[in-house]
Protein backbone atom coordinates (compact mmCIF):
# COMPACT_ATOMS: atom_id res chain seq x y z
CA UNK A 1 0.00 0.00 0.00
CA UNK A 2 2.82 2.39 0.92
CA UNK A 3 4.63 1.44 -2.32
CA UNK A 4 1.48 2.12 -4.39
CA UNK A 5 0.97 5.52 -2.72
CA UNK A 6 4.63 6.42 -3.33
CA UNK A 7 4.32 5.50 -7.01
CA UNK A 8 1.16 7.60 -7.40
CA UNK A 9 2.70 10.67 -5.74
CA UNK A 10 6.02 10.25 -7.58
CA UNK A 11 4.24 9.55 -10.86
CA UNK A 12 2.19 12.74 -10.65
CA UNK A 13 5.43 14.72 -10.32
CA UNK A 14 7.27 12.74 -13.00
CA UNK A 15 4.54 13.21 -15.57
CA UNK A 16 3.74 16.86 -14.82
CA UNK A 17 2.57 18.66 -17.93
CA UNK A 18 2.52 22.20 -19.25
CA UNK A 19 0.86 24.00 -22.13
CA UNK A 20 2.97 26.54 -24.03
CA UNK A 21 2.31 29.19 -26.66
CA UNK A 22 4.91 30.12 -29.26
CA UNK A 23 5.29 32.68 -32.06
CA UNK A 24 8.33 33.64 -34.04
CA UNK A 25 10.05 35.08 -37.07
CA UNK A 26 11.65 32.61 -39.50
CA UNK A 27 14.17 33.08 -42.27
CA UNK A 28 13.34 30.31 -44.74
CA UNK A 29 14.82 29.08 -47.99
CA UNK A 30 14.19 26.38 -50.58
CA UNK A 31 17.43 24.52 -51.23
CA UNK A 32 18.60 21.63 -53.40
CA UNK A 33 19.40 20.78 -56.99
CA UNK A 34 15.99 21.99 -58.14
CA UNK A 35 16.58 25.56 -56.89
CA UNK A 36 19.28 27.91 -58.12
CA UNK A 37 20.45 30.91 -56.10
CA UNK A 38 17.57 30.83 -53.63
CA UNK A 39 17.71 33.51 -50.95
CA UNK A 40 16.24 33.49 -47.47
CA UNK A 41 12.84 35.08 -47.05
CA UNK A 42 11.27 36.32 -43.78
CA UNK A 43 8.35 34.16 -42.66
CA UNK A 44 6.56 33.39 -39.36
CA UNK A 45 5.18 30.59 -37.21
CA UNK A 46 2.62 30.46 -34.41
CA UNK A 47 1.27 27.58 -32.37
CA UNK A 48 1.19 25.53 -29.18
CA UNK A 49 3.08 22.69 -27.57
CA UNK A 50 2.59 20.50 -24.52
CA UNK A 51 5.50 19.45 -22.31
CA UNK A 52 5.32 16.04 -20.62
CA UNK A 53 8.07 15.26 -18.11
CA UNK A 54 9.78 11.93 -18.84
CA UNK A 55 12.84 12.20 -16.56
CA UNK A 56 14.41 14.88 -14.37
CA UNK A 57 14.94 17.96 -16.60
CA UNK A 58 13.79 16.05 -19.74
CA UNK A 59 10.44 16.58 -21.47
CA UNK A 60 8.64 15.23 -24.53
CA UNK A 61 7.01 18.21 -26.27
CA UNK A 62 4.61 17.49 -29.14
CA UNK A 63 3.16 20.59 -30.76
CA UNK A 64 0.99 22.02 -33.51
CA UNK A 65 2.19 25.03 -35.52
CA UNK A 66 1.03 27.09 -38.45
CA UNK A 67 4.33 27.76 -40.23
CA UNK A 68 5.10 29.73 -43.37
CA UNK A 69 8.11 28.83 -45.49
CA UNK A 70 9.49 29.64 -48.92
CA UNK A 71 12.25 31.50 -50.74
CA UNK A 72 13.22 34.43 -52.95
CA UNK A 73 15.01 33.98 -56.26
CA UNK A 74 15.47 35.41 -59.72
CA UNK A 75 14.12 33.57 -62.77
CA UNK A 76 14.68 34.91 -66.31
CA UNK A 77 15.40 38.37 -64.93
CA UNK A 78 12.26 38.43 -62.78
CA UNK A 79 12.18 38.52 -58.97
CA UNK A 80 9.97 35.77 -57.54
CA UNK A 81 8.91 35.10 -53.95
CA UNK A 82 7.51 31.73 -52.95
CA UNK A 83 5.36 31.53 -49.81
CA UNK A 84 4.25 28.08 -48.60
CA UNK A 85 1.85 27.47 -45.70
CA UNK A 86 2.11 24.37 -43.50
CA UNK A 87 0.44 22.76 -40.53
CA UNK A 88 3.39 21.32 -38.68
CA UNK A 89 3.73 18.81 -35.84
CA UNK A 90 7.09 19.00 -34.05
CA UNK A 91 7.93 16.05 -31.78
CA UNK A 92 10.78 17.40 -29.69
CA UNK A 93 12.74 16.07 -26.77
CA UNK A 94 13.56 19.04 -24.51
CA UNK A 95 16.32 19.30 -21.92
CA UNK A 96 15.62 22.10 -19.39
CA UNK A 97 18.10 22.22 -16.50
CA UNK A 98 17.89 25.06 -14.00
CA UNK A 99 20.25 27.91 -14.88
CA UNK A 100 20.18 31.04 -12.75
CA UNK A 101 16.60 32.18 -12.13
CA UNK A 102 15.23 30.17 -15.06
CA UNK A 103 15.98 27.21 -17.31
CA UNK A 104 18.32 26.55 -20.20
CA UNK A 105 16.42 25.08 -23.19
CA UNK A 106 17.93 22.52 -25.56
CA UNK A 107 15.38 20.95 -27.94
CA UNK A 108 15.72 18.50 -30.80
CA UNK A 109 13.55 16.09 -32.74
CA UNK A 110 11.67 15.44 -35.96
CA UNK A 111 8.78 17.37 -37.45
CA UNK A 112 6.07 16.42 -39.92
CA UNK A 113 4.36 19.13 -41.97
CA UNK A 114 1.38 19.14 -44.30
CA UNK A 115 1.23 21.83 -46.99
CA UNK A 116 -1.94 23.90 -47.22
CA UNK A 117 -0.94 25.89 -50.31
CA UNK A 118 0.66 29.26 -50.82
CA UNK A 119 1.47 32.02 -53.29
CA UNK A 120 4.14 32.83 -55.83
CA UNK A 121 4.61 36.61 -56.16
CA UNK A 122 6.33 38.21 -59.12
CA UNK A 123 6.37 41.48 -61.07
CA UNK A 124 3.54 40.10 -63.22
CA UNK A 125 1.25 39.36 -60.26
CA UNK A 126 0.39 36.59 -57.81
CA UNK A 127 -0.12 32.91 -58.58
CA UNK A 128 -1.84 30.54 -56.15
CA UNK A 129 0.15 27.44 -55.21
CA UNK A 130 -1.91 24.30 -54.71
CA UNK A 131 -0.05 21.41 -53.19
CA UNK A 132 -1.04 18.06 -54.60
CA UNK A 133 0.08 14.47 -54.75
CA UNK A 134 0.43 14.68 -58.53
CA UNK A 135 1.87 17.36 -60.75
CA UNK A 136 -0.82 19.55 -62.26
CA UNK A 137 -0.44 20.10 -65.97
CA UNK A 138 0.55 23.66 -66.83
CA UNK A 139 1.38 24.57 -63.22
CA UNK A 140 4.74 26.26 -62.80
CA UNK A 141 4.66 26.07 -58.99
CA UNK A 142 3.46 22.71 -57.72
CA UNK A 143 4.74 21.00 -54.60
CA UNK A 144 4.06 17.80 -52.69
CA UNK A 145 2.14 18.46 -49.46
CA UNK A 146 4.30 16.26 -47.16
CA UNK A 147 7.35 17.80 -45.50
CA UNK A 148 9.48 15.91 -42.97
CA UNK A 149 12.60 17.17 -41.28
CA UNK A 150 14.59 17.81 -38.11
CA UNK A 151 14.39 20.60 -35.50
CA UNK A 152 17.13 21.91 -33.23
CA UNK A 153 16.57 24.72 -30.74
CA UNK A 154 18.49 26.55 -28.01
CA UNK A 155 17.11 29.13 -25.63
CA UNK A 156 16.28 30.29 -22.13
CA UNK A 157 13.08 30.24 -20.10
CA UNK A 158 12.82 33.10 -17.64
CA UNK A 159 11.28 32.70 -14.20
CA UNK A 160 7.94 34.21 -15.26
CA UNK A 161 7.31 31.48 -17.86
CA UNK A 162 8.51 33.60 -20.79
CA UNK A 163 11.12 32.11 -23.11
CA UNK A 164 13.33 33.16 -25.99
CA UNK A 165 14.55 30.48 -28.37
CA UNK A 166 16.73 30.18 -31.48
CA UNK A 167 15.45 27.44 -33.80
CA UNK A 168 16.77 25.83 -36.95
CA UNK A 169 15.12 23.35 -39.32
CA UNK A 170 16.46 21.03 -41.97
CA UNK A 171 14.00 19.50 -44.42
CA UNK A 172 14.80 15.87 -45.22
CA UNK A 173 12.35 15.05 -48.04
CA UNK A 174 11.96 16.34 -51.58
CA UNK A 175 8.85 18.55 -51.80
CA UNK A 176 9.13 18.93 -55.58
CA UNK A 177 7.51 16.68 -58.18
CA UNK A 178 10.68 17.00 -60.26
CA UNK A 179 13.67 14.66 -60.00
CA UNK A 180 15.87 17.53 -58.80
CA UNK A 181 15.30 17.81 -55.05
CA UNK A 182 13.84 20.88 -53.33
CA UNK A 183 13.86 20.99 -49.53
CA UNK A 184 12.75 23.47 -46.85
CA UNK A 185 15.50 24.87 -44.63
CA UNK A 186 15.62 27.79 -42.25
CA UNK A 187 16.22 29.30 -38.86
CA UNK A 188 14.46 31.77 -36.63
CA UNK A 189 13.78 33.35 -33.26
CA UNK A 190 10.64 32.66 -31.25
CA UNK A 191 9.02 33.94 -28.08
CA UNK A 192 7.11 31.56 -25.88
CA UNK A 193 5.00 31.50 -22.76
CA UNK A 194 4.46 28.41 -20.61
CA UNK A 195 1.43 28.21 -18.32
Amino acid sequence: MVLLLSLLVGGSTLFAQGLGLRAGLNFQNLTGDGVEDGKMAPRFNIGVDYEIAVAPDFYFAPGLLFATKGSKFEFLGEDIQIGLNYLEVPLNLVYKPVLGDGNLIVAFGPYVGYGLGGKAKSDEGDTDIEMGSEEEEGSLFNYKPLDVGANIGFGYMFGAGLSLQFNTQLGLVNISHEDDAVKNTGFGLSLGYRF
